[in-house]
């Protein structure tokens, strides 16, 4: 087994002058910061009371559960001799909140439009995706399912 680490500094930008005294008083601004990269603009999700322009943390699980899904599933294709041309993920995300307030996500499907060099490839496409979620870390690390519901053309 090895070990990976990983770094982040979030630093919240929303004190409007009187701190959290109430639960308006504040916004959910803040900045994501990974040393050597561009930071990320951060907010909560504007059903509670977030910046609609920035990214909230539901966003950004999406995207990671889409990101790290399309990264094993291409270097599976390449193994495998199937020829991706293009990829590109329409992803949902379902999140419930609860009485309490708290919330969780019961289920992510990614909707992945994938672009294949030759029709005889689609087959073994849709297979990687079963494996592709195996290998995922992210997938690995969430409770939810993650569904996928793939899509496919061949390049002209």
């Amino acid at each position: 087994m090895k070990d990976h680490h990983y770094k982040a500094t979030i630093n919240w930008t929303g004190n409007k002058g009187e701190g959290t005294t109430d639960y308006r008083a504040y916004e959910r601004s803040h900045t994501i910061h990974i040393e050597g990269k561009p930071d990320i603009p951060g907010s909560s999700d504007p059903s509670f009371r977030g910046d609609k322009s920035r990214y909230s943390p539901e966003d950004l699980l999406l995207a990671s559960v889409s990101a790290c899904h399309m990264l094993w599933y291409l270097h599976l294709c390449s193994v495998a001799g199937v020829i991706v041309v293009n990829y590109e993920d329409k992803a949902e995300g379902t999140m419930v909140e609860t009485s309490d307030g708290s919330g969780y996500f019961t289920q992510v499907t990614l909707k992945p439009h994938i672009t294949l060099k030759d029709a005889s490839m689609q087959t073994k496409a849709d297979e990687l995706h079963h494996e592709a979620n195996k290998f995922c870390f992210v997938a690995n690390s969430v409770k939810f399912p993650v569904l996928h519901e793939a899509t496919y053309q061949v390049a002209e």
